[in-house]
């Protein structure tokens, strides 16, 4: 078993490069594990894992990651031996399981988003619905169309399946309609099936192939004869959002749905009462459910971005949360004989899990559960806080990674941002669920607030520098300045913008700046709530992030346009920029405390430090998150950098570009000469792992991209880079590389 485990989990990175059983497979296997334990004390010249090793087998297998667009549909083949996916790259692939390799495709053809996807019972072909409303399918090896497309719909297709003897399909669509289509023909055989009030999400044939169900907007489930179309069983009743998910047991007597309102439920096929549920746990919609192949659990997909299995007669969670994914998981299915899961995320990423871990996360971390939207340094830059999706504040010690204070709860929505006071005492946080509160450091105490009056999300907040102001902008459109000690506004409503994200204080609290939805940046008078400045026109997209420069004089901006550009406050004009390079929206931009210096995060997961006045960028890209990079700030010293991400983590950044930080943070390699695949030499082991070497597909890629050293999923998202000091995170990984040879000399490798 653990051996099956163990080429399970390195079997695609030996593969690539043999040599990397040795020095990637080995030194990364768990603690517990039988082929570490022998093989590991005899290859001992390699890299070794100072945090973070694994005790045991990780559920998550591998990770696929070549669609250039969220996944949105996954589907194993009967044989377990593939996965075939449909993305919002309008593409379609076939991976092999056991590799990782894309074996046939991309299948290209649809005009729209791929929705959804599925093999025919002998799996030689593919059904695929898309927003281009249409469906088609494919030979599963060549790729190529054999039937279609399929028009009749009269809006996006959302589900296709096949029959079980694979003559047919049925589909779903926004149009509210049900259709059976001949495979051969490209005909409607039955329907339009008419009856649903809203889109269908989700439909299927009975394993008989006598009925099919759907599952609707209208937040009902129905059961119609496949043939005649007429309603035989519904509508179930009961979940109080979309159901965007249902699925047959094996003896098609159960149904299982999931649904917005963040619940799953399994009902009795014929009488169409809850047998069971509903399941509670997730913390957002639910996107995918299915049955495991002896229907005794059932595995949902959730905009939490986590995938969890569920014993059905009892409830309870048996297996997860399985977590990694950083956007929703769109799509969950398991393989035929129960021992995996397959999932597909708007991250571009699918992920196979084990099914037969049986491991509940136990909650020990201390850490965010939620996506990271905020990040701030204290002013004298001990201290770190952080706001998250998980509707939770915490603030860090910046030094040693320890949270500091009481977990801050209060809000009831997302907590979209954070700032300190400047005496570090206080933190102010601005919510989703359309509120503000002021917090006290030590004790997580709401000492002001909430305050209410947005009647939509508060995107951003900021202090005052004398912190007795409070300025909020939101989703109304509106931005107000608040008294901290009564809560009153004192300022505002000012409008002009749409939905606004972002705005701050100038250093005399005297302006406020904004960036919008609607593209442009306005600067306002704090007293008088005029437009003093603005609008600033020339970002093509939303603006994402604003920030004063240290004299006030000039204005940084990100935009979903994937550009930052510098503004004179005076005259409205680019002093500077466009910056370009990130190739994903600026999601957080600041200026440096000295305003030499600006800090852009991105979509692209990357952190870019650029010369101000230039605009030329003064260092490589920063890699190492693996998700969105939302948040970014300069210490007051200048001297770091911290930044918050989709993937949960904080990562703390040495911003000293003068010196050498790859030799102050890594272990160098001692007494080795190194050389790449290529045969060129290359100098100590620390020049070849920079910032901005990339990890593709697990490989942290070299100078030349030479092949360094292969990471397993369970140890990428918390993985040291060079130029980190801290990295919070469920599991921190650091590496030694004191004793590691690698290229030419790594048959060194063994004593």
């Amino acid at each position: 078993m653990d051996a099956s485990k163990f080429v399970t989990a390195f079997g695609s990175a030996i593969a690539q490069s043999a040599p990397h059983l040795y020095l990637s497979a080995v030194p990364f296997a768990p603690k517990e594990s039988m082929v570490s334990k022998l093989f590991l004390p005899d290859f001992s010249e390699t890299l070794s894992i100072q945090t973070g090793k694994a005790t045991n087998w990780p559920a998550i297998q591998n990770v696929l990651e070549q669609h250039t667009g969220g996944v949105l549909s996954v589907a194993f083949s009967q044989d377990g031996k593939r996965i075939v996916s449909g993305s919002d790259d309008k593409s379609i692939r076939v991976w092999d399981v056991e590799t990782g390799d894309v074996i046939s495709g991309p299948f290209e053809g649809h005009t729209g988003s791929v929705n959804s996807v599925a093999f025919s019972q002998d799996s030689k072909c593919i059904v695929s619905g898309s927003y281009d409303w249409t469906i088609r399918v494919w030979d599963a090896e060549m790729g190529n169309v054999i039937s279609g497309p399929f028009e009749e719909h009269t809006d996006c297709v959302t589900s296709v399946a096949f029959s079980p003897d694979s003559k047919t399909v049925v589909s779903g669509s926004v149009d509210k309609t049900i259709r059976v289509w001949d495979v051969g023909t490209g005909n409607v055989i039955s329907g339009p099936f008419e009856g649903h009030t809203d889109w269908v999400m989700s439909v299927a044939f009975s394993h008989d192939g006598k009925r099919i169900f759907s599952g609707s907007k209208d937040r009902a489930i129905r059961v119609w004869d496949a043939e005649t179309g007429d309603v035989v069983s519904g509508s179930f009743e009961g979940h109080t959002g979309s159901v965007n998910s249902v699925a047959f047991s094996q003896d098609s007597k159960r149904i299982v749905s999931g649904s917005d309102d963040w619940t799953i439920r399994v009902w009795d096929a014929e009488m169409g009462n809850v047998i069971s549920g509903p399941f509670e746990g997730h913390t957002d919609w639910v996107r995918s459910v299915a049955f495991s192949p002896d229907s005794k659990t059932v595995v949902s997909g959730s905009d939490d971005k986590t995938i969890r299995v569920w014993d059905v007669g009892t409830g309870n969670v048996v297996s997860g949360p399985f977590e990694g994914h950083t956007d929703w998981v769109m799509s969950v299915a398991f393989s035929q004989d129960g021992k995996r899961i397959v999932s597909g995320s708007k991250d571009r990423a699918i992920r196979i899990w084990d099914a037969e871990t049986g491991d509940v996360v136990s909650g020990s971390f201390e850490g965010h559960t939620g996506s990271i939207n905020s990040i701030a340094f204290s002013q004298d830059g001990k201290r770190i806080v952080s706001a998250s999706d998980d509707k939770t504040i915490r603030v860090w010690d910046a030094e040693t990674d320890n949270v500091v204070s009481e977990l801050f709860e209060g809000h009831t929505d997302w907590v979209m941002s954070v700032a300190f006071s400047q005496d570090g005492k206080r933190i102010v946080s601005g919510s989703g669920d359309k509120s503000i509160r002021v917090w006290d450091v030590e004790t997580g105490d709401v000492i002001s607030g909430p305050f209410e009056g947005h009647t939509g999300s508060v995107n951003s907040v900021a202090f005052s520098q004398d912190s007795k102001r409070i300025v909020s902008g939101s989703n109304d459109g509106s931005i107000r300045v608040w008294d901290v000690a009564t809560g009153d506004v004192i300022s505002g409503p000012l409008e002009g913008h749409s939905s606004i994200n972002s705005v701050a204080f100038s250093q005399d609290s005297k302006r406020i700046v904004s960036g919008s939805y609607d593209w442009t940046i306005r600067v306002w008078d704090v007293e008088t709530g005029n437009v003093i400045s603005g609008p600033f026109e020339g970002h093509t997209d939303c603006v994402t992030s604003v920030a004063f420069s240290p004299d006030s004089k000039t204005v940084v901006s990100g935009s979903d346009d994937k550009t930052i550009r510098v503004w004179d406050v005076g005259t409205g004009n680019v002093v500077s920029g466009p910056f370009e390079g990130h190739t994903d929206w600026v999601m957080s931009v600041e200026f440096s405390h000295d305003g030499k210096r600006i800090v852009s995060g991105s979509k692209d997961r990357a952190i870019r430090v650029w010369d101000a006045e230039t605009g030329d960028a003064v260092s490589g890209s920063f890699e190492g998150h693996t998700g969105s990079v939302n948040s970014v700030a300069f210490s007051q010293d200048g001297r770091r950098i911290v930044s918050a991400s989709d993937d949960k983590t904080i990562r703390v950044w040495d911003a000293d570009l003068t010196e050498n930080v790859i030799s102050k943070h890594v272990v160098p390699v001692l007494g080795h000469t190194l050389s790449s695949k290529t045969g060129m030499t290359q100098g100590a082991f620390p020049d070849d792992f920079r910032d901005n070497s990339k990890m593709e597909y697990g490989w942290i890629l070299g100078l030349h991209s030479e092949l360094l050293f292969w990471v397993p999923p369970w140890n990428r998202v918390g993985l040291w880079w060079p130029r980190n000091t801290a990295v919070i995170a469920e599991q921190s990984t650091k590496l030694d590389f004191s004793r590691f040879v690698h290229g030419t000399a790594w048959q060194q490798c063994k004593k």
